[in-house]
Parts: C-alpha cells; structure tokens; sequence
C-alpha cells in the first residue's frame, strides 16, 4: 500500500498529491490522509472520475481515503485531443477581493500544468499579461507548461499599455489578430 499525507495541504494540492501517487504505481492500493472534509470529498471524486474504487474511514480528525487501483487497458482513459485554448484577461480570477482572486489565479496557472491534457495555447491579454511578467509564481509555472508545448502569447497592445514590453519572460508576443484566430480553431475555449 502506498501512502499520501496531504495533511495541512489545501486544494488541490492533496488531489494532485493522489494522482501522482496513482500514476506511480501499475495497480494496487493508495491510502491518502487528509485533516479537512472538501480534500476528501475531492480525492473520492477524483478517484471516482479515473475508474477506480475508493472507501474512506475517520480517525481523530483526520480523514483516510483508500484508492484501489486496477489495471486500465491502453487508450481507456485518453480523451480525445482537442485543440483547447485557454483566455487569460487579468491577474485575478472571479470577482470579489481581490487577494482572493489573485490566488485563485496562482493557483489555477499551477494546477493547469498538472493535468494530463493541457492546452494548446494560453493567450494572456489585458491585465492577464502580468501573469507572464511580474508575477513570478506564475511565470514559473508558465515556463513548466511551455516546456511541455504550451503555446504561450501576451497581447503586444496589451503589453505596451502596462508597460511591460520588454519584461515578458515567458512566451511570444502577439496582436489581436492572432489572438482572435486562435479562439475561433479551438475546438474548446476556456475563461478562468
């Protein structure tokens, strides 16, 4: 049995932390301890989504999930590949405080690289340029997910407004035009 303490981790990571622990091993039994009830719930989802079985027990505050995995026969999980793209327009992610949204955003930049199916493109436009020039957690994870083939473009016009032109550090510049044609190809759009 394999064992995964995400105790003290909040989402996603005790998720990421159990998907890691699964693809490690060919089949057999991963047993992930949690300390709060949504990581829980979102390992028994998680596991429930990849095909495999899961119980979970209590013990003193703290929440064990028990994967068992089985063989899966090849290609049964691979979705089809789509041409994603996914539109970035600011630093933060939703509406309300702000602190909240630009963590939000962090943490969405990361749990992107951590999917098995990335994007073909992530376009950064308006405040979303930011992301691949001043805010260094991001532009680290944007690096990771352009050395996996992420196409990553910043708005020039975008870029030239915010005054960071010559501070972008990950991916190309590029022009509305671009920007545009790319969204109409995909065959999936998303907006965090």
């Amino acid at each position: 049995m394999k064992r995964v303490n995400a105790i003290g981790q909040t989402c996603p990571i005790p998720v990421i932390m159990t998907k890691k622990a699964l693809k490690e091993i060919e089949k057999g039994v991963v047993e992930v301890s949690v300390d709060n009830i949504i990581s829980k719930e979102n390992i028994e989802k998680f596991a429930k989504e990849q095909g495999f079985k899961s119980t979970s027990r209590t013990e003193n505050d703290i929440f064990y999930v028990t994967i068992e995995k089985t063989l899966i026969k090849a290609n049964e999980n691979e979705e089809k590949k789509e041409n994603i793209v996914v539109v970035i327009a600011s630093d933060k992610m939703g509406e309300g405080a702000d602190e909240l949204g630009e963590t939000l955003m962090k943490v969405f930049i990361y749990t992107l690289g951590e999917m098995e199916q990335l994007p073909n493109t992530i376009l950064l436009y308006n405040k979303g340029v930011l992301l691949a020039s001043k805010v260094e957690n991001t532009v680290k994870d944007l690096k990771a997910l352009e050395e996996r083939g992420v196409e990553i473009l910043s708005c020039g016009a975008c870029a030239n407004f915010y005054h960071v032109e010559n501070e972008i550090k990950v991916g190309t510049i590029t022009n509305m035009y671009n920007i545009i044609n790319k969204q109409l190809k995909a065959s999936k759009v998303i907006r965090p």
